[in-house]
């Protein structure tokens, strides 16, 4: 696979003469960042290869080659294959391998080898959003429950609260592992389990 730049985009290609077809690299599975990273370089690389021809590329051809050949093995890594990376100022060729596990970025390594250390949980901070979240709904639900009680007929307080908490669940069920969420989704989540004690008592 090579790894070069056309018209101020990142294209990538089968190596060799068989192969003229070029890719634009949102179409693989490279992921969002890393492939607006390549367009990034690109455009970067081909104000610097004009200012080359003009003369005058300064250090900045190299710094661009540098990024190029990070991004190539970052290619590499994750298309699990070595990348042929043409640098867009020299034009020279350089076989750039797949990383190591231990060569990869932490969140890199962690999305392909799914090794690496986790971020720490803020327990702290999440019991603190999560009691707030639970006291908010217990509140909430408490007061419908005693408004319906006091106008209409207890089974309409119970099929109100089902109601209710048949429509959050699945929200809640979906958001339980998204970071920082999760913690609104706990909290809301005991909110709904204790304020049925309380509805339970308002109708009997």
């Amino acid at each position: 696979m090579e790894l070069r730049i056309r018209e101020e985009r990142a294209v990538l290609k089968g190596h060799g003469e068989a192969y003229t077809r070029e890719i634009d690299p949102h179409s693989l599975a490279l992921g969002a960042e890393l492939s607006d990273a390549l367009h990034e370089w690109a455009r970067v690389a081909s104000a610097v290869r004009r200012a080359a021809e003009a003369g005058d590329p300064g250090e900045a051809a190299a710094v661009v080659s540098r990024r190029g050949q990070q991004l190539a093995a970052k290619v590499a890594t994750v298309m699990g294959t070595p990348v042929h990376y043409i640098d867009p100022v020299t034009d020279e060729e350089t076989v750039v391998p797949p990383l190591l596990p231990d060569e990869a970025e932490p969140s890199l390594r962690r999305r392909l080898f799914g090794t690496g250390e986790a971020e720490p949980t803020p327990w702290g901070t999440g019991l603190v959003v999560s009691a707030f979240i639970a006291v908010v709904v217990i509140t909430a639900m408490l007061a419908l429950a005693v408004t319906l009680a006091a106008e209409t007929a207890d089974w309409l307080v119970l099929l109100a609260s089902v109601v209710v908490t048949a429509g959050i669940a699945p929200s809640l069920w979906l958001t339980r592992r998204l970071p920082i969420i999760r913690w609104i989704s706990l909290g809301a989540a005991a909110g709904v389990v204790l304020s049925w004690f309380g509805v339970l008592a308002i109708v009997f």
